[in-house]
């Protein structure tokens, strides 16, 4: 492909389902015409819902071309009018499509042109024109290279009335050796050698050695050198910025007019590499000052050959073999010297300064333009948890307990449909029961099915996202964009630094989720409990641990408990809000709460609703899960453990469950197991007692202790005697109680 603009990159900006039949076509017909491949059509074509297997295929047979062809400008056009816009700097730079965007990305500025003031060049005193071949011939080609020369040329008048001499056919099939060999058997006679010469024009080279049957980019046989022509400064500025540069120029010219022509080492292997080559070297020189004849691309181009004059102007050597020593080389220190990395920082100066903090968008955890990776296991509510952090800084509401900054979020939507994402935004709203006043800092960039790698992914959404002041963006779920090995240091590097471009740009929080690496979770650290390589759990500034909770019997009753007591109250409050003989300390006992419910409200209509919202809430709190959340934070001090449950779609926090105990892993079970086996029965007993009493009693009122001898499966004889040595029971009348203390 002659050109270097991903034209794939282009058709992300462009939905196939927005445009009419011709204007598909005429993508086709594009993409073929550049040289593109049908499955790039194809693939591209999927996203439209009129897409049909195999039609692209059968149409790309049918485009045969024409003498007008649908060219790649098509396709650039279309990208523009959809927010793409090519990336280049300078009020004078232009690009068309001929032009390639390898040299665009970075700003690849050396030299700053307002401080040229250019450097003398001499003509020689002592000139040898003979000398000056020899030298110049030698230096490009090898003895064996045929070249094509010109030493004559014609006079063409302009419309504008000024006159200007061209160069004719010339010379074509003699080698570099023959012309120096014969030079210095003539004793330097030129035109003995090489024809008369005509002073009017001057002479002429073309620099890169021929086939012998003409002159054209087709009778080049190796395409060693570029050339570097500009006459848009005066020579003394032009030599100064070639020379900065450091540019790998084999020959430096004076032309004898307004220009030096600088022939320079490309190396390339064949034609698409040497436009390639040439295309990144016309950037570079382009963007420090020297505008350059694009014509001269073309690697069969003439140049001015040293050693002749032209009207009165001596075209002569300046220099050989100058900068660096070869394109490699070159390159390396163009790229190395435009980095894009900050230069070091002096701290003399460091007590002097106020430094101001970024602010805090979570207080105590995370700052604005830091990273936050919240890691857990599957239906943990993950993805829940952040949309809940999207409404509590949307808000400025508390999110797990901590204060929220209020501002503007965007929301990465990777997995869920764009319904089922508003849905989801409801649900938590209603939820929660704050209003949804601020919803409009909200927005939501839905790309189910649209996704492409992190890499592509970022620039787009900092493009998209540097107007809109977001103070943090929710990238969910990240296996949708990862790149990479994530067991891979160096690709979880390339790839979390995706995030780095994000926060930086755009000066925004950026918060993404990850799931747990296999196993339990209770005897690691939290920087190890992220799947993948170590970079991806230390690379955020703050990293957020969901760990489930194992919870027992008895915790679900005190859940359950909670949700009919809320479901009484709420339904007291709505059916009979004038009734006010609830306590306090009623609002907590379901036996209480019933017999506040049947004193309330007398329909039996209204009863059966208020049964089925009960059975539907104690269904939700068995289905609940507990968890604990713990942070590693690289810049508050470590944050207080956070104990929730997310009971669909939120979590809510309950620091009862602060007391339970995490899993150990297997190392710690087996630990845990031998120190249980080495129990005294005794204790063993008490805790099955005290177990038992927690299930089965209502507010801790008595037990009948047949009851407890079946739930345990003892006799009641056994549970007689184990009340008798535990300090804390009596048994009364056949019904076991607590001793109050």
């Amino acid at each position: 492909m002659e050109n270097k603009l991903d034209l794939t990159e282009l058709l992300e900006y462009i939905d196939p389902a927005s445009l009419g039949y011709q204007e598909w076509i005429n993508v086709g017909m594009a993409l073929k015409h550049e040289g593109y491949d049908a499955s790039d059509w194809d693939n591209w074509s999927r996203a439209d819902s009129r897409y049909h297997e195999g039609e692209c295929f059968k149409k790309w047979e049918s485009f045969q071309g024409n003498a007008s062809p649908v060219t790649g400008a098509t396709i650039t056009q279309l990208a523009k009018e959809n927010g793409w816009h090519p990336q280049y700097d300078g009020d004078d730079a232009f690009l068309d499509w001929n032009d390639s965007f390898i040299a665009v990305d970075k700003g690849y500025k050396l030299v700053n042109t307002d401080w040229v003031m250019g450097k003398e060049i001499k003509e020689p005193e002592h000139w040898n024109p003979s000398q000056e071949i020899i030298r110049y011939l030698e230096a490009l080609f090898a003895p064996g290279d045929i070249i094509g020369f010109v030493n004559d040329g014609y006079l063409q008048s302009k419309a504008d009335g000024t006159e200007k001499w061209l160069p004719r056919q010339g010379v074509y099939k003699k080698t570099a050796g023959e012309i120096i060999d014969a030079l210095r058997k003539n004793d330097g006679d030129i035109g003995a050698v090489m024809g008369d010469p005509n002073k009017n024009s001057g002479a002429w080279i073309r620099f890169n050695p021929l086939d012998g049957e003409g002159v054209k980019n087709t009778n080049v046989i190796d395409f060693r050198y570029a050339l570097v022509e500009s006459d848009s400064m005066s020579i003394e500025q032009q030599y100064e910025i070639l020379q900065q540069l450091e540019l790998p120029i084999t020959a430096l010219t004076y032309s004898g007019g307004k220009s030096l022509h600088a022939i320079v080492k490309v190396d390339a292997v064949n034609y698409p590499q040497y436009q390639e080559r040439v295309d990144y070297l016309y950037k570079i020189v382009e963007k420090n000052g020297l505008r350059v004849d694009k014509q001269n691309k073309n690697p069969s181009r003439l140049t001015r050959l040293p050693g002749f004059e032209r009207q009165n102007h001596k075209q002569f050597l300046i220099g050989t073999n100058l900068g660096k020593s070869n394109w490699e080389e070159w390159q390396e220190y163009i790229e190395d010297m435009n980095d894009n990395l900050p230069e070091p920082e002096s701290l003399k100066d460091l007590f002097e300064q106020n430094i101001t903090l970024a602010p805090e968008l979570i207080k105590g955890v995370l700052r604005q333009g830091h990273k936050m990776l919240i890691a857990g296991p599957s239906k943990a509510g993950k993805s829940f948890a952040l949309i809940q952090l999207a409404v509590a800084i949307a808000e400025g509401k508390k999110w797990f307990g901590f204060d929220c900054t209020k501002g503007k979020v965007l929301y990465v939507n990777l997995e869920l449909d764009d319904r089922s994402a508003k849905m989801r935004f409801i649900e938590i709203y209603n939820k929660l029961g704050h209003g949804h006043e601020n919803i409009s800092n909200i927005d939501v960039w839905n790309l189910r099915g649209k996704t492409s790698p992190m890499d592509k992914l970022a620039p787009k959404l900092i493009r998209r996202s540097q107007k809109e002041n977001y103070i943090a963006v929710i990238i969910d779920p990240i296996y949708k964009v990862l790149t990479g090995d994530e067991n891979s240091a160096h690709e979880m590097a390339n790839f979390t630094n995706q995030f780095d471009k994000i926060a930086t740009e755009l000066d925004c929080a950026v918060i993404y989720c990850h799931h747990h690496s296999k196993g339990s979770q209770g005897g690691k650290s939290s920087i190890d409990r992220s799947s993948g390589s170590g970079v991806f759990a230390r690379d955020p500034d703050a990293i957020l641990d969901l760990i489930e909770l194992p919870v027992t019997e008895d915790r679900y009753l005190v859940l359950e408990n909670q949700a009919i007591c809320q479901t009484y109250l709420q339904a007291i409050k709505t059916f009979n809000p004038s009734y006010d003989e609830i306590g306090i300390d009623d609002q907590y006992s379901k036996k209480q709460m019933g017999q506040h419910l049947m004193a309330a409200i007398q329909s039996q209509a209204v009863l059966q609703q208020v049964e089925q919202k009960r059975v539907q809430m104690v269904q939700s709190a068995r289905q609940a899960s507990a968890w604990r959340i713990e942070g590693t934070l690289r810049e508050f001090p470590k944050m207080p453990q956070v104990n929730a449950w997310f009971r669909y779609p939120v979590h809510v926090l309950d620091e009862t469950l602060a007391d339970i105990k995490l899993e150990e892993d297997p190392k710690e079970k087996w630990k845990k197991g031998t120190k249980k086996a080495n129990e005294s029965r005794s204790e063993k007993s008490k805790k099955e007692l005290e177990e038992a009493f927690n299930i089965l009693s209502e507010d801790g009122e008595p037990v009948d202790v047949t009851t407890v001898a079946d739930y345990l499966d003892l006799a009641r004889n056994t549970v007689y005697n184990r009340v008798k040595k535990h300090s804390g029971f009596k048994i009364e009348e056949g019904q076991l109680s607590k001793i109050e203390k």
